[in-house]
């Protein structure tokens, strides 16, 4: 039974620290779309898409409403696109095809973003996946609300290097293509490793296989409500600093357990899950950088980050798995770069560099998110640095991702700005120290030694 306080404590969280259900995300099966003909495809595609989703915006509109609860975004995830267009795309143009149609989907459902347009190659690629992969830059320069991810790498399979050089290309490729833009498109085309099936976040949301024919998700974020939570418990030991975060977390899953459950009901949509994630926003006050200063770093980058980001993380997925049965997607904390201030404001201080966040990722939800660096940086130096990432999760067995913005005619010092919700961001340097030959290599880095558990 939920009572008067708890009422009251939740609306303070929404007035006052910025708590909000980040997304409602709709994921939605394209299987039984699949066709040998394209134009076929293409109209079954949009046709499930706006019949299935036709109600979503609506419905989140209606819950924001009725219960207070700002719902910042409303979107869409669809059945990995390699798999769906396989029988009718020859080329990569076929593809871009299905890309427009899903932006058109997307725009005539209203949702803000639509994810899916993605490759699972951890072991290797089919013509598909090839296809698909090179038609990523012309696909996201000529759509508005589509965004990409690729799966190069698993804790059970190992990591794919040929699909690796290839996305160090294409994220190059991407950003030529989207030049005039900032490179904007890159900031839509995420590389996964162990990526899941459920996440509700763009731009790495795609409708995994093993879901339903439809299911509702939802995105919880809340880093402003821990901050607060946590300026009350200043000097405390580690232990009552573990409770506040974890007790914080649960009343944050709360929120989005109640809208999850209300999102389901009134769409005849099954529910399901909840995802946990302190995912920040440019607005001030709503950073994770500023949850690890308040624990008492001097700035985020200095010694004990990690520590502390790895005790963020923990009793936030320890919090949320107590208010929910269905806690997944990438439940943890979020530290891209461009969409929060407090990381921004270390970047600037020259506090926090690429080296340190790729340690941050470790213990992390995901990984080097939303970095703006040099548009000149290699393609073989992109792909080093996804191999890197990569070779993190799949050694940890965690979800580890990049999203690298090589901002084309910008430098050291400059800055980029991407607008809404994807913030702004400092040029960062990067490695000047080649990795060609080793990436040039080819093959497949195989799976850990304790990846064979059957």
């Amino acid at each position: 039974m939920i009572t008067l306080f708890e009422v009251n404590e939740t609306n303070k969280m929404i007035e006052q620290e910025k708590l909000d259900v980040r997304t409602i995300t709709m994921g939605i099966s394209l299987l039984d779309c699949c066709d040998s003909d394209l134009d076929t495809l293409n109209q079954k595609i949009y046709d499930k898409i706006t019949r299935v989703a036709r109600d979503l915006v609506s419905t989140g509109r209606e819950i924001e409403l009725e219960y207070g609860i700002p719902i910042v975004n409303k979107r869409i995830s669809v059945t990995p696109i390699a798999l769906v267009g396989g029988q009718a795309c020859t080329c990569p143009e076929d593809f871009v095809t299905i890309a427009r149609t899903l932006d058109r989907a997307a725009r005539d459902t209203q949702v803000n973003f639509l994810g899916g347009y993605s490759a699972l190659v951890s072991k290797g690629m089919t013509k598909a996946d090839r296809n698909l992969i090179h038609s990523i830059p012309a696909a996201l320069a000529s759509t508005e609300r589509v965004c990409s991810s690729v799966n190069i790498g698993s804790t059970r399979t190992g990591i794919n290097m040929d699909a690796v050089k290839l996305m160090g290309e294409i994220v190059k490729e991407t950003a030529e293509a989207t030049k005039e833009n900032g490179s904007l498109g890159c900031a839509k085309l995420v590389v996964f490793c162990n990526a899941p099936d459920d996440n509700p976040f763009m731009a790495g949301a795609f409708h995994g296989v093993t879901e339903a024919d439809a299911v509702i998700n939802v995105g919880v974020s809340g880093p402003g409500v821990v901050k607060h939570a946590l300026e009350s418990v200043r000097g405390e030991n580690f232990e009552v600093l573990c409770e506040t975060v974890k007790k914080t977390a649960f009343k944050v899953t709360r929120v989005g357990q109640l809208v999850a459950q209300e999102a389901s009901e009134r769409l005849g949509v099954p529910f399901g899950i909840v995802d946990l994630s302190l995912a920040p926003t440019p607005a001030v006050g709503d950073s994770v950088a500023g949850i690890l200063e308040e624990m008492g770093l001097e700035s985020t980058g200095a010694p004990g980050t990690t520590a502390a980001l790895a005790l963020l993380n923990d009793q936030v997925k320890k919090g949320g798995v107590m208010a929910s049965s269905f806690v997944g997607g990438l439940s943890g904390a979020f530290i891209p770069v461009s969409e929060d201030q407090g990381m921004i404001d270390a970047v600037n201080r020259g506090a926090l560099t690429i080296e340190k966040l790729e340690a941050m990722t470790c213990v992390c939800s995901v990984g080097l998110d939303m970095i703006a660096i040099p548009g000149d940086t290699p393609a073989t130096t992109i792909a080093g640095i996804i191999a890197d990432e990569a070779a993190i999760g799949m050694v940890n067995q965690k979800t580890t991702a990049v999203r690298l913005i090589p901002v084309i005619g910008k430098d050291i010092g400059d800055t980029v700005e991407f607008g809404g919700l994807l913030g702004h961001a400092p040029i960062q340097p990067v490695n000047r120290f080649g990795c060609a030959d080793f990436i040039n290599r080819g093959g497949r880095i195989p799976a850990p030694i304790h990846s064979f558990r059957n």
